[in-house]
């Protein structure tokens, strides 16, 4: 935890209120998010019971489990839930554009012009915390694998022929989830955290009911005292007014509620089969119609307990909307919509599902890949809030001022003079402004071929007082070729400055071989990569 989320935690402890910690949105929201609120059941690992979603707030899809230990009625769940996702999920594939870019023939080296497809836009899931992303990546490596009721030899308990295309989009979105900045799958409790500190643990932050309590308390009580009431006040039931869905259920809902429920279905269950087999019409109507009363009455109750998480994650997508999106979201929202169209193509393309376990190669490139992300999520959210830039001024990485002093000045060790002017600037930061040290001042530049958003200027570190609070720097770019800088490159006397001492572009990693190059010791050799894991090139990797 960052000094200035420690404070702002501070400040929502003494003002009874959440305390924002961005003043833009730094992740996406789409205009058509798809909220789901999954429920497992208690003993089982990914054990579904129920899930509500949908994309309208006001017309929500139910779908249950009566009874999750049945296998059969567990995959017709499934079907039922990818037969309601999947078209929302592949409906953003169609409407494409051409993006151009060139690629290098082989043989002779040239560089011909290529066209690829883009979708225009991609869907976005949203669940109310981060425990239901983990169950979305159960459900996804539980289901890819399945064999089919069309396969040639479909085994026990074959699933739906949808199932295990479901499965892979899951596993897609909850890979894509670990990507810093990414926006395809998101986590409510997440979302809010980013944007706005409670004075409450990280772990009470995952209760989104407590959470928000800290943003509309009512009146007459903190933060801190509405949080308590949604998270522990209960009816005369026993009920808790405020169910978590985590997506766990709450035990004295399971004892009190959801375990009579149940048996009630097996019992009705168990009656139409002992009448079925006993060929009994009259009792197999009468069964028939209590096991429909006891699936009715599972769903009455399951949408009692889902609907306040539901209502919660819409409020928490309307807070969100109150703050202006960041300037560099358009760019990361990119790199998902490439991602999404990667996996478009790769389905389309009849290529095997995603590996239990990524060979060597590829497992580097994943978190070569995250590891840039999040280095560029940093830079970004600086550039584009001044909070996040307050906590790299905090932390010495960072310092702002006031021109006071500009010396002109040139290197003459070339061919033509070239301009290093120094600038004294007089700054309250505290930065870890060691001699020699490169800084990066962010700035809009006056060229047009530098693009309207803030740019890096280059600039080193030659003198520092701390006595007088000053920083001298010498300029070393950003200033056009001609011997004179360029109108508006160098600051002026009086004018306000910000300068990094962090880069503002992240670098490339290394190269990693192919995985059919890689020794034994990582996955080689050639040829004995499992038939069910795809090539590294087939993990997407936007740029």
């Amino acid at each position: 935890m960052s000094l200035l989320t420690t404070l702002a935690r501070l400040e929502a402890v003494r003002s009874g209120r959440a305390e924002p910690l961005a003043t833009v949105r730094h992740r996406h929201l789409s205009d058509r998010p798809m909220v789901v609120v999954p429920l497992t059941a208690a003993g089982e690992a990914g054990a579904p019971l129920a899930v509500l979603l949908g994309t309208d707030r006001d017309a929500p899809r139910l779908h249950v489990v009566p009874q999750p230990l049945n296998r059969t009625l567990r995959f017709d769940y499934l079907a039922e839930l990818a037969a309601d996702l999947l078209p929302y999920l592949e409906s953003f594939g169609t409407e494409v554009e051409q993006i151009e870019g060139s690629e290098k023939d082989p043989e002779t080296g040239e560089k011909t012009q290529v066209f690829h497809e883009l979708c225009a836009d991609a869907p976005q899931l949203i669940v109310p915390n981060g425990a239901g992303v983990h169950h979305l990546a159960l459900l996804g490596r539980s289901t890819r694998f399945r064999r089919t009721v069309e396969d040639d030899e479909p085994g026990p308990y074959p699933a739906p022929v949808r199932v295990p295309l479901l499965g892979r989009w899951l596993t897609h979105l909850t890979d894509r989830a670990q990507v810093p900045g990414s926006s395809l799958l998101l986590p409510m409790t997440g979302l809010l955290a980013r944007h706005w500190a409670t004075g409450q643990s990280h772990l009470e932050d995952q209760h989104l009911a407590a959470r928000l309590a800290w943003h509309f308390p009512p009146d007459g009580l903190t933060g801190a005292e509405a949080a308590e009431r949604a998270e522990s006040a209960r009816d005369e039931r026993g009920q808790l007014l405020h169910p978590p869905a985590g997506p766990a259920t709450d035990p004295r809902f399971d004892e009190v509620v959801l375990g009579p429920a149940i048996a009630r279905y097996d019992a009705a269950a168990s009656a139409l089969l002992h009448s079925t087999d006993q060929r009994d019409d009259a009792g197999a109507a009468r069964a028939r119609e209590a096991v429909r009363d006891a699936v009715e009455r599972l769903r009455e109750e399951l949408t009692a307990v889902l609907l306040p998480t539901w209502h919660d994650v819409w409020r928490g997508i309307d807070l969100l909307r109150t703050l202006p999106p960041a300037g560099h979201l358009a760019e990361r929202w990119t790199g998902d919509r490439w991602s999404y169209t990667g996996h478009r193509d790769r389905l389309a393309a009849g290529e095997p599902p995603q590996p239990r376990q990524d060979d060597a190669v590829t497992a580097a490139r994943k978190l070569a890949q995250r590891e840039r992300e999040q280095a560029r999520l940093d830079v970004q959210e600086a550039l584009d809030d001044p909070l996040a830039m307050a906590e790299h001024r905090l932390a010495g990485e960072a310092f702002a001022g006031v021109v006071t002093e500009v010396v002109p000045e040139y290197d003459t060790t070339g061919r033509s003079p070239k301009p290093r002017p120094l600038v004294t600037l007089r700054t309250a930061d505290r930065p870890h402004a060691d001699l020699g040290r490169e800084a990066h001042r962010v700035w809009a530049s006056p060229r047009p071929e530098a693009g309207a958003g803030p740019s890096a200027q280059k600039a080193e570190i030659v003198a520092v007082d701390p006595a007088e609070g000053t920083v001298t720097l010498r300029i070393l770019s950003g200033m056009g070729r001609r011997k004179e800088p360029e109108p508006g490159s160098v600051p002026e006397p009086g004018e306000a400055v910000l300068f990094t001492l962090f880069e503002l572009t992240v670098r490339q990693s290394a190269p990693l071989p192919e995985p059919d190059d890689t020794p034994w010791t990582h996955g080689g050799p050639p040829g004995s990569a499992p038939e069910s894991a795809p090539s590294a090139s087939a993990f997407d990797e936007w740029e």
